[in-house]
């Protein structure tokens, strides 16, 4: 079993650079199979839920062909399949971009439910009511969604709730439905328009992405197309609060500042130093950092995926901080973990109350999900002593030779697998 184990009590200091954004390039990497020229992709993290879905897009006839370690060709000329086995969807749940992807070019998709995280409850109830106001007859087999339509014509599709999942999923299928089609009440997060911005490149007719209504005119086919990902907002975040808690002085390079608007704000209330340059971000703790609130939501909001990140933070400032939860129910699980660590929470519903402490101690915890194992990193930096994260395969999902990342900047941690090598860094950290 791989584990991170962490030598704690070193601020955080230097530069590290950030790589794309996983939850756009999941998304982008399905669209380009919606057309029969070669597209190809850069700025692509090297992580494992990349990794697992170019497998799927290879499984069902596409040609992929990685030609670097952030770039990758994809032609879907080949694709002759349109059922994605369910081994490759109980790993990553964004395998589900494959369904408006293949309903949108070929008119028939068969999906497994998917997998991912455990973080809460993640219908995919919008997206099927998104695929029918189309056109498409939508069922659920055995396990699968099977989507198919003789032809998919533009509609008015109105979400119930905002859903970055479904707007990506619906906005792929009508990219090439006859007509016009208008989503509203849509996710604006950075990512859909990252999505839409390549649609567009490849030939689509998208307008509003990034607004509460977006605006679709179908085209009959998409061409070949260039085209590098945004950088990755939570990656960016992760490190800006692991400066934070480490009392550290870390800039973030190669960012969009606008995309990182909630989480410096938050960092700014806390009695951090933040400044802004045209691609980076730096950010410096001095320590003595203060209670703040926070509630998570859709974007331009503050993320879900950062609570873990700010929730490990707060249990280090003075005073009592309070998290709302809005998106997730199970977004706590790391809360228990960080107790185990000498933090000071007590959690009802959806709302945690954390009465700040000086100072973590280390310990052995378990990473229940991406951004808690993350944040629990975080944790075992800013303690006086060792700790060891467990069941850090979640983590290498979405964060991309994060111990190296962590190590350029000041972190004494390394990845083990066995009781032999932990023995070994003990001591040599001792």
């Amino acid at each position: 079993m791989e584990q991170y184990i962490i030598k704690g009590g070193h601020p955080l200091v230097g530069e590290v650079e950030i790589g794309g954004a996983k939850n756009a390039a999941l998304a982008i990497l399905a669209a380009a199979i919606m057309t029969d020229d070669t597209v190809l992709i850069d700025n692509i993290p090297d992580v494992n839920d990349v990794n697992v879905l170019l497998d799927a897009i290879t499984g069902i006839g596409a040609k992929v062909h990685r030609v670097d370690r952030h770039t990758v060709k994809i032609n879907g000329s080949g694709i002759r399949n349109y059922d994605v086995e369910y081994d490759y969807i109980k790993k990553i749940r964004a395998s589900y971009y494959l369904l408006g992807a293949l309903l949108g070019k070929y008119k028939r998709a068969e999906v497994a439910l998917p997998g991912g995280c455990n973080i809460g409850s993640r219908p995919i109830d919008q997206h099927l009511k998104g695929f029918r106001a189309l056109g498409a007859d939508v069922d659920i087999e055995h396990g699968k969604v099977v989507a198919e339509a003789e032809k998919l014509v533009g509609r008015h599709v109105y979400f119930d709730v905002v859903t970055v999942g479904a707007t990506i999923n619906v906005m792929m299928a009508a990219t090439m439905a006859e007509g016009i089609t208008i989503m509203e009440n849509v996710a604006k997060e950075p990512h859909v328009v990252d999505v839409a911005n390549f649609l567009n490149s490849m030939g689509a007719n998208i307008r509003g992405a990034g607004t509460d209504v977006i605006k679709i005119r179908g085209v009959h086919r998409l061409h070949g197309t260039e085209y590098s990902v945004i950088p990755d907002q939570i990656e960016a975040g992760t490190f800006m609060f692991a400066a934070a808690a480490t009392k550290g002085d870390v800039t973030v390079l190669n960012v969009i500042p606008k995309h990182l608007e909630a989480t410096i704000a938050k960092l700014t209330e806390i009695g951090c130093e933040v400044e802004e340059f045209d691609d980076a971000v730096r950010v410096v703790s001095k320590g003595d950092l203060t209670s703040t609130h926070v509630k998570t939501l859709p974007y331009p909001g503050f993320p879900t995926d950062m609570q873990p990140q700010i929730g490990v933070t707060l249990a280090l400032c003075k005073g009592t901080s309070t998290i709302t939860e809005s998106i997730f129910e199970n977004r706590f699980k790391y809360l228990d973990e960080l107790a185990r660590m000498g933090a000071n929470i007590k959690v009802e519903g959806n709302s945690a109350t954390i009465e700040g402490v000086e100072q973590f101690s280390g310990a052995r915890v378990s990473a229940p999900d991406l951004r808690a194992g993350a944040a629990l990193c975080i944790a075992g930096l800013a303690t006086d002593g060792i700790t060891i994260v467990d069941d850090i395969i979640y983590i290498l999902r979405g964060y991309e030779r994060f111990d190296e990342k962590l190590r350029s900047i000041g972190a004494l941690m390394e990845q083990v697998s066995t009781e032999k090598e932990i023995q070994k860094f003990t001591l040599k950290v001792s």
